[in-house]
């Protein structure tokens, strides 16, 4: 077996698979950039700050659809995470008006976001293991915060906690580090999942418990970074020459 030359095609095609996303990435790129660079402020919102805000979410939606183009083939799931990305972008709209009543709107948005996700990362290999540790995680920082909770957002938070937990369940159980089995694609969507969680989290404390230094910038930078490595889910796909004899 030709090992090294194994090797050299895979390199050159990951070459090629990263000069075929980077452009379709462009949009979301600026995007981003626009919204940290305008940096409107949250105390007067307006359709203009909901647009800049979820656009970046938006130009990941376009860049599942354009990647499935480009490539002639669709990922089996990416209507559902394109889906996930849409009601993403709903929750972004619903929350720049969160401190007039459109908080729990936001939370069941991005909610049913999760579900979309979850559905799209389907339930095998199962791995109860990892949800156990997760649940566990997620009781622990739900605890932390629910002394600060009101009555309205205490069984909205709930319940997103667990769509939450859940959707980063099956990310961290589909993550395949080691051997031939290894996906990029699934590795981006894990370490996306365990992003998002830290991003919520802080949005929770610094909203409803304690202020905290900078987190506006906090929250959208890993907001945004997690929607992204989510999204790089419909990068695998089958790829028949780096399927190796394992026996």
């Amino acid at each position: 077996m030709d090992i090294m030359g194994h090797d050299s095609r895979r390199g050159r095609k990951r070459f090629a698979k990263v000069k075929s996303v980077a452009p379709k990435l462009i949009p979301f790129a600026v995007s981003s950039c626009l919204y940290f660079v305008l940096w409107l402020p949250i105390s007067n919102p307006s359709w203009f700050s909901a647009l800049i805000k979820c656009l970046p979410t938006l130009c990941l939606a376009f860049f599942i659809l354009a990647h499935s183009w480009g490539v002639g083939t669709t990922h089996p799931h990416s209507k559902k995470f394109v889906l996930g990305l849409l009601f993403s972008a709903l929750g972004d709209v619903f929350l720049t008006w969160g401190d007039h009543g459109f908080f729990n709107h936001g939370v069941l948005a991005f909610g049913i976001g999760h579900v979309f996700y979850i559905a799209a990362l389907g339930l095998r290999p199962l791995r109860p293991g990892i949800a156990l540790l997760l649940l566990l995680l997620g009781a622990g920082l739900y605890g932390a915060i629910y002394p600060c909770l009101d009555t309205g957002t205490l069984y909205a938070l709930g319940g997103y906690s667990v769509a939450l937990v859940l959707m980063s369940w099956r990310a961290l159980a589909r993550a395949r580090c080691s051997g031939y089995q290894r996906s990029w694609g699934a590795l981006s969507v894990a370490v996306g999942a365990v992003i998002f969680i830290i991003s919520d989290f802080v949005l929770a404390v610094d909203r409803f418990c304690v202020p905290l230094p900078h987190s506006r910038f906090t929250v959208m930078s890993t907001y945004y970074l997690a929607q992204m490595l989510i999204s790089f889910s419909v990068l695998d796909h089958p790829d028949h020459d780096s399927l190796w004899k394992r026996h």
